[in-house]
């Protein structure tokens, strides 16, 4: 499952703040930006503007004023300015590291990374999609479930939407992740999974139930007439 991109989760993921130097060095070549090495990184940010720097690949070191052990100087080839520096905000995309943007301080970063950050974490608990991404006889069984309205045991429970040909599933102690069901039930995810397979449930409704959880869905609505989501399998009704 790790290898899929799972198209229920939106927005941005472990949104964090790295602190960079804007150095420049040579007249020809754009600004280099490099994290303070660790060694400096009490130095405050006036104590880093506008001052001469050694650099490489990985970080950048403050030479005026301070003492640089020779074995980590013989790692630098670059030599400039610090010109200002910057809080980079960085996310998780799908998997992927993303430079979201730049502020000019450590406050200003906090407050846009809580801005990014939605009430309750996430971009949204909620989704309606069509009933299309479940086998018909999921469709069906599901909504024999929600009829009954007997507690599943299953931590998922089935409900009908009034006047509609709508279906509902609550998700229960989300996010379906092997750490979360330790702490709630005793069982990781892939127990989980295989309790869902042998309660005869479709394999089409275990994956959409299981991705959704994965995201922290806590509802999820299956419509004929709601629009497909982009990623996940469809299967034919007709």
């Amino acid at each position: 499952m790790s290898a899929i991109i799972n198209p229920f989760i939106r927005g941005f993921n472990h949104l964090t703040t790295q602190r960079q130097l804007v150095i420049t060095y040579e007249d020809d070549c754009p600004p280099a930006f490099r994290p303070l090495h660790e060694s400096q990184a009490h130095l405050r940010d006036d104590e880093i503007r506008q001052h001469p720097c050694i650099f490489c690949d990985g970080f950048a070191l403050i030479t005026e004023g301070q003492t640089v052990p020779d074995v980590i100087e013989a790692q630098c080839t670059g030599i400039g300015i610090v010109r200002t520096v910057v809080y980079a905000v960085m996310a998780n995309d799908t998997g992927h590291p993303m430079h979201v943007g730049d502020t000019y301080s450590a406050e200003s970063a906090a407050t846009l990374i809580h801005r990014l950050h939605f009430m309750t974490g996430h971009y949204s608990r909620c989704w309606e999609i069509s009933s299309a991404h479940i086998s018909r006889q999921a469709l069906a069984g599901l909504g024999a479930m929600a009829d009954i309205a007997t507690p599943s045991g299953l931590l998922f429970e089935a409900f009908r939407l009034p006047y509609s040909h709508a279906v509902g599933v609550k998700l229960i102690a989300t996010p379906w992740t092997s750490e979360n069901l330790r702490d709630i039930t005793d069982q990781n995810a892939t127990q989980l999974r295989q309790e869902h397979m042998a309660a005869g449930l479709p394999g089409s409704l275990v994956n959409v139930l299981h991705l959704a959880a994965l995201a922290d869905t806590r509802i999820l609505i299956f419509d004929p007439d709601a629009p497909a989501l982009e990623g996940l399998l469809l299967h034919d009704h007709g």
